[in-house]
């Protein structure tokens, strides 16, 4: 609290000023402007080789020690082991430890830890259930690392990266991780691990050679005396022999199962009962729990949790219910305000969690519950016998379980905002579906399975998307019906997110079907029946299919304008696509004034700093760069991605493609260098952001080996598509466009380096996938069989490259149409492959008429007009009129230095071409 008085020089009385709060400000007077609050700089990483590791680093929990009874022979056998691994400095030691959950195999990796960490220049713990759970514990090493740095706006990924740098520096560390569920999610960080140990464990028994070639160390039950000894203990009885003799028996009964026993012993120690009592317990239970897994220790762990929650059922019965709803969900870090959420009483849940918590049931911390897997499975598996478990009580569980999921997922608008909480529950989304019959899906799990699919879909995991759409699809099929709105709903967007993944045709159909449905259940102007039509529409672009998509596009428009008014919020996004389908079919010259239609309307509608308005403002500048108008391209590109970093923020998706649109531009224009340094950029801020694997993350990889490729830089540009087509291959499969690209990228690379052996056969077999996968007339196979003729081309074979060039100007003109860019560039393509063939006639007939077409469809400075003229100025010059050429190549340079400016590449090669043609003409000046 501030408290001061302030005499008033007038001779008034005194104003007294007080203030209340931590950190609270009071002032008499200001002038100027005041700042109060905490300002932050932005924060850069230090290199990972300037941090010194701090004495004695680890993160390890507290040993129990009474739970590690009988367990020395085990570590030394794990001290052995590690040992006998150690060689050249730079060796990782790996060593796996495996055994069934509840055998100690955690508490045998802690010991070990304990009992070495001052031999290791680091000890940490990572919690190895997952990828994420395995990069959240290395971002934590980072966190501990830089306590001096503020780490909260950095991810996850990045911290993590930057820990397993700061280990390759620091050699002689111990990292081990814990419950690991599959050598797959070990092997990213041990192979990039170097000089230390990593110690596993896992109740996975086999694989773990792909990570390591150390024997398995298999972790089985106590021996009789130390099972004793922790029966004892726990249950804080003395060692008189009687006792002993009660505890002996029971450590039997209870096959000297670790977990068991700690069970055993709790509930002893809390009930005061005697070990005869309970053992008498135990053996009135039924003989088999899990009847079908057929494992004596499972058996002895279902038996010795049934007991406990008898217990828990008088003293607590909704505990024992919210036990079984815990089993349907994922058993690690399941956020507190999940289940605590408005579906269910917050005070009995927090109760029932301190219960289940008491009798290790479940584990819990400020903000998460973890429950045991074994746990799970048994709160999941009906047993007649048992109260606790009976087949309707676990049913209503399972499906409350899916309403708890349904009403804990974001209800926004799917921003940036909202990865968090969904990346939060996805584990537990997925173990949800995982373990629930698919056709005892609810309404619920419908609703949770269609808006994951949703999810996974802008998050890039298309075959994810898939899978969730499909059960999403089927369940409300049989739920509601196929006619039902939310039915129409699903199927639409299972469609979207086939296209997603490139098979167009199975989108098509899906959607064909939609429509036709909404129109009939809906009818013609319903809002589900108008975003059908559009969604139809996008798809048809997709294929390539213009004839259909713009008249449908045209039809969407109209049938907003109509039902919904010109001002609706989704009018400006109908106008939109329609632009981008003129532009698509290169009728610039509509689609242009259409986009600023657009623009108009949605700073109208909208208002200028809505996503809407931008995306429209952004496609304008796109168009602009595709009809040659660099200048106003780079200008608007500019204005968009300072509106986007100050409206979404730095790290939106929409900033980020606006920053690759800006490279795209600035390489176009010639400016290798800022566009490589932008490219750069925007490929680490979607690996931070997106991950490596996100489509957007892999276009950029692609977009970035094309600057290298534009700057002659043929080595790593050809690197990086190699890296890219394999990355596309995996992660999208070999069928989809942007594999396809990928390929045709590559062949490309391999062309401009001159290495046409493995360029063409490239290209050959890539013609026959995409004639395959995209039909023979889409635009894209076009585009490859265009490619294949210029590496025929430059093979020499230049009759064979004119035959596959004269059937693409004829397709291009059936499929295309005579105006589109793509078949102006045929044309020039075919008259220069006459150039070189010696028929220069038809090449100088040919290239007059595509320069004349050129300047009336795409204008007289755009760069394909450039080029057409450019050739048909070598065309004159060869054919004996080499002043004809000097005033082409004259116009040429002064329309490239007007229009690209002086230094860029195109003007640079114009000018020399310029210069020969005034030598072939006698003027060397």
């Amino acid at each position: 609290m501030t408290t001061f008085s302030q005499p008033d020089p007038g001779g008034e009385p005194a104003i007294h000023i007080e203030t209340r709060g931590e950190r609270s400000v009071a002032a008499y007077s200001l002038s100027g402007t005041v700042f109060t609050g905490d300002i932050r700089a932005p924060v850069v990483l230090p290199e990972p080789s300037q941090v010194p590791s701090p004495a004695e680093l680890h993160n390890l929990p507290r040993p129990v020690q009474a739970s590690f009874m009988g367990r020395s022979r085990e570590l030394r056998k794990l001290e052995e082991a590690v040992r006998a691994g150690h060689g050249p400095a730079t060796q990782v030691v790996t060593q796996a430890v495996a055994g069934l959950g509840g055998i100690g195999k955690s508490m045998l990796a802690l010991h070990y830890a304990h009992a070495h960490r001052r031999e290791y220049s680091a000890t940490w713990w990572v919690a190895a259930q997952s990828p994420d759970t395995i990069t959240a514990s290395l971002a934590n090493l980072a966190r501990r690392l830089l306590p001096r740095w503020d780490t909260s706006s950095f991810p996850d990924d990045d911290l993590a990266t930057w820990a397993l740098a700061w280990l390759q520096q620091h050699p002689g560390w111990l990292l081990v991780f814990d419950n690991a569920t599959h050598p797959d999610h070990l092997a990213p960080y041990l192979a990039q691990a170097t000089s230390g140990a990593c110690l596993i464990t896992s109740r996975l028994a086999t694989g773990w050679r792909r990570v390591t070639p150390r024997p398995l160390l298999r972790l089985d039950v106590l021996p009789i005396r130390p099972a004793t000894r922790l029966l004892l203990h726990l249950a804080e009885r003395g060692t008189a022999p009687e006792e002993r003799s009660q505890a002996r028996v029971l450590a039997k009964e209870l096959g000297c199962f670790p977990l068991a026993l700690t069970h055993a012993g709790v509930y002893i120690a809390r009930i005061q009962t005697t070990f005869a009592g309970y053992c008498d317990l135990f053996r009135a239970q039924p003989k088999k729990v899990f009847s079908s897994a057929g494992d004596p220790d499972t058996i002895t762990i279902a038996r010795t949790w049934r007991i406990t929650l008898d217990v828990l059922a008088d003293r607590h019965p909704y505990a024992v219910g919210l036990l079984r709803v815990l089993a349907w969900l994922g058993p690690d870090r399941l956020a507190r305000d999940v289940v605590t959420g408005n579906l269910l009483d917050a005070a009995e849940i927090n109760d029932g969690i301190a219960h289940l918590a008491d009798f290790s049931m479940i584990t819990l911390d400020e903000y998460s519950i973890t429950t045991h897997r074994l746990v799970q499975a048994l709160a999941r598996t009906p047993d007649p016998d048992d109260p606790h478990r009976q087949a309707s009580d676990i049913d209503h569980a399972c499906d409350l379980a899916a309403a708890v999921l349904a009403q804990a997922i974001p209800d926004g608008s799917g921003g940036v905002a909202e990865w968090p909480r969904w990346r939060a529950l996805q584990p537990h989304i997925e173990a949800h579906i995982t373990h629930r019959r698919s056709r005892d899906d609810t309404p619920d799990t419908a609703f949770v399975l269609h808006a994951t699919a949703d999810f996974l879909l802008g998050q890039g995991q298309v075959a994810q998307a898939i899978a969730y759409g499909e059960r999403a699809l089927t369940a409300r099929t049989d739920l509601y019906g196929p006619d039902a709105r939310a039915t129409l709903v699903s199927r639409g967007n299972l469609a979207n997110a086939y296209q997603a993944a490139g098979d167009i045709g199975r989108a098509m159909a899906l959607l064909e079907q939609t429509l036709e449905d909404s129109e009939r259940l809906l009818g013609s102007d319903h809002q589900t029946t108008l975003a059908s039509r559009n969604n139809l529409a996008r798809a048809y672009e997709a294929a390539g299919d213009l004839g259909r998509a713009i008249p449908l596009f045209e039809q969407v428009l109209e049938d907003h304008e109509r039902v919904l008014g010109p001002d609706h919020q989704d009018t400006p996004a109908c106008r939109n696509n329609l632009a981008h389908a003129y532009r698509s079919a290169g009728n610039l010259s509509r689609a242009i004034p259409l986009f600023r239609q657009t623009i108009a309307n949605a700073e109208r509608v909208l208002g200028p700093d809505h996503p809407q308005t931008l995306a429209s403002r952004n496609n304008l500048a796109n168009t602009y760069a595709e009809a040659g108008d660099l200048k106003q391209a780079i200008s608007l590109f500019e204005h968009v991605l300072k509106d986007r970093e100050r409206v979404l923020g730095p790290d939106h998706v929409a900033t980020l493609s606006s920053r690759n649109n800006l490279a795209g531009a600035l390489l176009q224009a010639g400016d290798l260098s800022r566009a490589t340094r932008l490219y750069t950029q925007t490929l680490k801020d979607r690996e931070r952001l997106l991950g490596p694997n996100h489509p957007h993350t892999l276009n950029s990889r692609n977009n970035l080996a094309n600057a290298y490729q534009e700057a002659g830089d043929l080595e790593r540009a050809t690197r990086l598509f190699e890296q890219t087509l394999e990355d596309r291959e995996r992660v999208l499969g070999p069928d989809h466009p942007d594999t396809l690209g990928s390929r045709s990228n590559l062949a490309s690379a391999y062309r401009s380096a001159g290495d046409l052996d493995r360029a063409a056969p490239l290209f050959e077999q890539l013609l026959a996938h995409v004639e395959r996968v995209l039909g023979p007339d889409n635009p894209g196979t076009l585009n490859s069989r265009n490619n294949l003729a210029g590496v025929w081309l430059r093979a020499g074979d230049v009759g064979r490259a004119i035959r596959l060039y004269e059937q693409i100007l004829r397709d291009r003109e059936r499929v295309l149409g005579p105006d589109h860019p793509d078949t102006l560039t045929s044309r020039n393509n075919l008259a220069n492959a006459y150039f070189l063939l010696g028929d220069l006639n038809r090449a100088i007939r040919l290239s007059e008429q595509t320069v004349a077409d050129s300047e009336r469809v795409l204008g007289p400075d755009h760069p394909r007009t450039l080029a057409a003229r450019n050739n048909l100025a070598g065309a004159w010059v060869l054919a004996g009129d080499p002043a004809k050429g000097v005033r082409l190549f004259a116009q040429s340079v002064a329309v490239a230095e007007r229009v690209l400016g002086p230094d860029h590449p195109d003007t640079l090669t114009y000018r020399t071409y310029l210069a020969n043609a005034y030598k072939a003409m006698g003027d060397p000046g």
